[in-house]
């Protein structure tokens, strides 16, 4: 049980802070960001706040909603999410532009790839280690176990929505963000599959893909 328990935790660590250092590879290879953060963006074009702070508040918000909607699903993962994920995301940024300062395009679509594989995989991490997850991505997951339709559709309809908000909000939408929006559902559900459900169970899981 003991050992369940401490799996569980660096699963979701390590998930969200992969999540963090994919979105700094987001923001590096200037394709375009992941759906929930061209949402995060275009309303941090209206303040002026640095975004790491910006995005704790913009989750306390939806931590509020969250609590009505499904408090099962705050836990570790809930505020390690809240209070670091958007430093970490700014930290990734940074040591990208440091590295690279001239970046090539091919060099960006490197980036791009590795970005959406990476937050698909950190994302599998903390579904599974049930721990908590992210404010945002607990709308689909509520959904995904109160309707009869499958997760990956779910998402795949809130990152367009989060993407719409936020191109209204001019915040930056690229082939990354497209690919992302219709693809990241998927990619997740195959992760928590053959990845995170045989990291914590032994075994591939029963989640569709």
């Amino acid at each position: 049980m003991k050992n369940e328990k401490i799996r569980r935790i660096l699963m979701t660590v390590c998930g969200i802070t992969l999540n963090g250092i994919a979105v700094g590879m987001f923001n590096f290879s200037d394709c375009g960001m992941d759906p929930f953060q061209v949402f995060a963006h275009g309303l941090w074009k209206l303040t002026t706040l640095g975004f790491g702070t910006f995005y704790m508040f913009l989750n306390l918000i939806l931590l509020a909603a969250m609590f009505f909607m499904d408090r099962a699903k705050i836990g570790l993962g809930t505020f390690i999410n809240l209070f670091l994920l958007g430093y970490v995301a700014e930290f990734s940024g940074w040591i990208w532009d440091t590295l690279f300062p001239h970046p090539g395009l091919a060099l960006k679509c490197v980036f791009l790839v590795a970005g959406i594989l990476l937050i698909s995989l950190a994302a599998a991490l903390y579904f599974t280690a049930d721990l908590g997850v992210s404010t945002y991505d607990v709308i689909a997951l509520y959904l995904d176990a109160h309707t009869r339709f499958q997760f990956q559709y779910l998402r795949i309809t809130t990152d367009v929505i989060c993407v719409l908000i936020g191109f209204s909000l001019h915040a930056t939408v690229g082939i990354g963000t497209l690919v992302t929006a219709f693809f990241m559902g998927p990619v997740i559900a195959f992760f928590r599959k053959y990845v995170s459900e045989p990291l914590r169970y032994g075994k591939a899981g029963t989640t569709q893909v």
